[in-house]
């Protein structure tokens, strides 16, 4: 059974600790398939795919990770999602995992009403000509580990001091300009939950625990 974590808002450094943690107790068979939900305080993350030069101007934390893909933003009103999931023999296919998790953004956008699609040649999901959510991931011993960050209140100014993705910032959206969506992430959460469950071929878990309170005091959507 899937193991689903709700930390609530966190930093991304500590998030990023868990991860690796948790790959290495996967790895090592000490846990199950594991997905942590999250959303994280304001930083810029940067894949495998670019420099940090490319990110020169923005004035939030930067962080170089091991995800594939370029720089993208977190930040409050966003959804990340990181599976630690153990990849059987015959779905050892990087590209087929990327489209899975793109397919249950796809799902989750459905349940509003919202036609999510692939753009040819990009990992992601968008609506129309604009791009929703990033996806970039990383592999260790066939143990898959980062994920997808999915925009449904997120504040858009923040992709404006570089290029997200390699992206023109204006090609960024998200969920609440396309559809009626509640505060918070909660709902967003729980059908992600239930489509990755559907995508991936886990039984629905029980109910996860509420998330914990912050530890930190509330910062600007994005400090200016």
């Amino acid at each position: 059974m899937l193991d689903v974590r709700r930390l609530g808002r966190t930093r991304y450094e500590d998030a990023h600790t868990l991860q690796s943690r948790s790959v290495d107790e996967r790895v090592e068979g000490k846990i199950g398939d594991l997905l942590l939900l999250t959303e994280h305080d304001p930083v810029v993350t940067v894949g495998r795919g670019a420099t940090r030069d490319i990110v020169a101007g923005v004035n939030v934390p930067v962080i170089e990770v091991e995800r594939g893909g370029e720089a993208t933003y977190h930040g409050p009103g966003q959804l990340v999602a990181y599976p630690i999931l153990r990849m059987a023999p015959d779905r050892r296919d990087m590209h087929r995992y990327l489209r899975d998790l793109e397919e249950v953004v796809i799902r989750v956008l459905a349940e509003f009403g919202v036609e999510g699609r692939r753009e040819s040649g990009f990992s992601g999901v968008w609506i129309g000509q604009k791009k929703v959510c990033s996806v970039g991931v990383a592999v260790r011993r066939w143990v898959a580990w980062h994920g997808f960050a999915f925009n449904i209140h997120t504040e858009l100014s923040a992709f404006d001091k570089f290029q997200p993705c390699g992206l023109d910032p204006n090609v960024m959206t998200r969920l609440v300009d396309h559809a009626d969506v509640p505060p918070g992430n909660f709902l967003c959460e729980v059908l992600t939950v239930k489509h990755f469950c559907e995508v991936f071929g886990f039984d629905l878990p029980p109910p996860p625990p509420p998330a914990p309170p912050s530890k930190f005091p509330p910062l600007p959507m994005y400090p200016a």
